[in-house]
């Protein structure tokens, strides 16, 4: 079997107001579409127990680096980051470049406040369905410490610093908060890599917005999958119980002693997961 790195293609988007998107491609090209979109100060790599996983011998796999993330285009002003429209038109050059058809979108974290612009602004037509991992959907002074915990909040101010140790000391303190069980040395160091990509000015630009996804949520139609970690103290369990209260379509599957990163924690249940949402789509 070809290794996920030899299957591998790259594209760069021009996605909105002119940016230019990091995109990758594993598996197989005729495959069901799944299309992956990673959390605040991450990037394409933390989705490597997906695409290097068996999903790539079944499935077309795509993964992209958002805005200011990873090898994405990062522009520092704060314009770049708090109109929902780009983030929004950022998926729908991807979609449309890739000619992404029924796609099923995987959103970690802050992933899912881009799936919810891109449904406010381009609607529901070319998504087959929706996975919230870990999804955030509101952000504001009224989510933290009711949806938004401890895990984000206490590294929020070390993580936009200007300054580079503080910066490293925090991102390293982060993803141990983002895992109820740690990863193997490698890949603590890889994830420590992958978030330290991002300059720090961008991470608070994320966090500038304020948003309310409720609106999106009453309107879903398309099956939508809530992938939780009951240990998550990023995303509190409360964030995922309110989608659900608040998405008619929505379905739980609650993992036990997990964190903010079931992907990372427990691949193989969630790569068994997304592939029976996706296989679903096409029966």
């Amino acid at each position: 079997m070809a290794t996920a790195t030899q299957r591998t293609k790259v594209h760069t988007v021009t996605g909105g107001d002119g940016l230019r998107l990091h995109v990758r491609e594993w598996g197989d090209p005729g495959g069901p579409p799944i299309l992956f979109i990673h959390g605040w100060s991450q990037n394409h790599l933390c989705w490597a127990a997906q695409y290097e996983s068996a999903l790539a011998d079944e499935f077309r796999l795509i993964a992209f680096d958002l805005r200011g993330h990873g090898m994405s285009e990062a522009p520092l002003e704060p314009e770049h980051y708090t109109d929902g429209r780009l983030w929004a038109d950022d998926l729908a050059a991807i979609i449309e470049h890739l000619a992404l058809d029924r796609s099923v979108l995987v959103g970690w974290s802050y992933g899912a406040f881009v799936i919810c612009d891109y449904v406010r602004a381009h609607g529901e037509d070319r998504i087959g369905a929706i996975n919230f991992v870990e999804g955030v959907v509101k952000l504001g002074s009224a989510a933290f410490g009711t949806l938004i915990g401890p895990g984000f909040l206490d590294h929020f101010a070390g993580a936009t610093a200007d300054d580079l140790p503080t910066n490293i000391a925090t991102m390293r303190s982060f993803v141990r908060a983002c895992l109820a069980t740690p990863l193997p040395t490698a890949d603590m160091e890889t994830a420590v890599c992958w978030n330290m990509a991002v300059p720090a000015r961008v991470r608070a630009n994320l966090a500038a917005r304020e948003i309310d996804d409720d609106d999106v949520l009453r309107t879903l139609t398309v099956p939508v999958l809530v992938t939780h970690g009951r240990a998550d103290t990023v995303a509190l369990p409360a964030m995922a119980e309110h989608i659900l209260a608040t998405c008619p379509v929505a379905k739980a599957s609650w993992y036990d002693g997990v964190g903010h990163a079931p992907h990372l924690e427990d691949p193989e249940r969630f790569n068994r997961e997304i592939a029976a949402l996706t296989t679903r789509l096409r029966v």
